[in-house]
């Protein structure tokens, strides 16, 4: 819409109080509706008539009945108003300058980001922070949020990114699956019983010189399931560490192997491509990548590496020590 055409909007009042009397039929009771006198009302339909040129109702006495243009315009005046309504719901809601909205995969958000968000609002007392849980893409342009958490190759059009870190592939099961009776080889962990993703695993496959196929198993699409299925020990699994390296720290879950693989899709830190980010987003971004530093640190301090003492037995070098896998 042009600045003229802006200029040709009538009086909102004018069009509240004609869209009222079009809904209801009566002046009275659009009149209670809108909490203004009927006469008030009147007022405003007389103006709207006089500015457009036209009689949008007949007048019998004190009945109204709406005319065929008023009830062409009054269906197009309550649609607008509508709009009107829902814009004004949605600028409402934008995150406040002390608010940081995030869309994070509903996995990582549970078994990486929650842990950690404590130390945030320990260090930053003054936000608050609203984490919106999905798998569907973030469309900055429809959603009000200040950033989103995505894995993927990266590129996204439209949108400003930091790259977080490159996921690995580990096997996971729990200490007291199989009766305690932890696989000692990669070809013993494929016997089963497993609990497949819709992720692939050939990347740890490969490394493990393993074929691709799979024996018969169930099949998860949440990556939630497949956590929560380990730690009940229902079966072993190949998973993205992130989601379990904590739970390995904790004793509910042990890495199997020192064999891991690389993840084909990195974590990114996304938001709305702006020319300068927000003060806030800065201070989360920084936050995160410290917090990043620190779990990558921890990866090497075999806080989240083998307690499987089957593999040590298992993978002797010539000198009794442990042969490294890829990871």
């Amino acid at each position: 819409m042009s600045f003229s055409n802006i200029n040709r909007v009538p009086p909102l009042p004018a069009l509240r109080a004609f869209e009222a009397v079009a809904r209801l039929g009566s002046v009275v009771r659009a009149a209670d509706e809108l909490n203004v006198t009927h006469g008030a009302v009147s007022q405003q339909l007389k103006v709207l008539e006089d500015l457009l040129g036209l009689s949008l109702f007949l007048r019998q006495g004190k009945r109204l009945s709406v005319t065929e243009d008023g009830r062409v315009y009054a269906m197009r005046v309550r649609m607008a108003l509508a709009d009107i309504a829902i814009a004004t719901g949605d600028v409402l809601a934008l995150p406040r300058d002390d608010e940081l909205i995030l869309a994070v995969l509903p996995s990582f958000g549970a078994h990486w980001l929650v842990r950690r968000l404590p130390r945030f609002m320990a260090a930053y007392p003054g936000y608050r922070v609203v984490l919106w849980a999905g798998l569907e893409m973030v469309d900055f342009q429809l959603e009000r949020v200040d950033a989103a958490i995505r894995m993927g190759p990266g590129g996204w059009e439209g949108a400003s990114q930091k790259h977080l870190f490159v996921d690995e592939l580990v096997a996971v099961a729990a200490p007291h699956f199989n009766g305690g009776r932890l696989p000692s080889t990669p070809a013993a962990f494929m016997a089963g019983p497993l609990i497949a993703s819709v992720e692939s695993w050939s990347p740890w496959l490969a490394a493990a010189g393993l074929g691709s196929e799979l024996p018969r198993c169930p099949v998860y699409s949440d990556s939630n399931l497949i956590v929560e299925a380990l730690r009940q020990g229902l079966g072993a699994s190949v998973t993205r560490r992130s989601l379990v390296h904590d739970l390995i720290a904790q004793g509910q879950l042990v890495q199997l192997f020192e064999l891991s693989a690389p993840y084909a899709n990195p974590y990114w830190l996304v938001w709305p491509l702006r020319t300068q980010i927000k003060p806030k987003l800065q201070i989360f971004s920084d936050w995160l990548q410290d917090e990043v530093s620190a779990y990558q640190a921890s990866l090497t301090n075999s806080a989240s590496r083998p307690a499987n003492p089957a593999t040590l037995a298992a993978f002797p070098d010539d000198e009794g020590g442990v042969l490294a896998g890829a990871g």
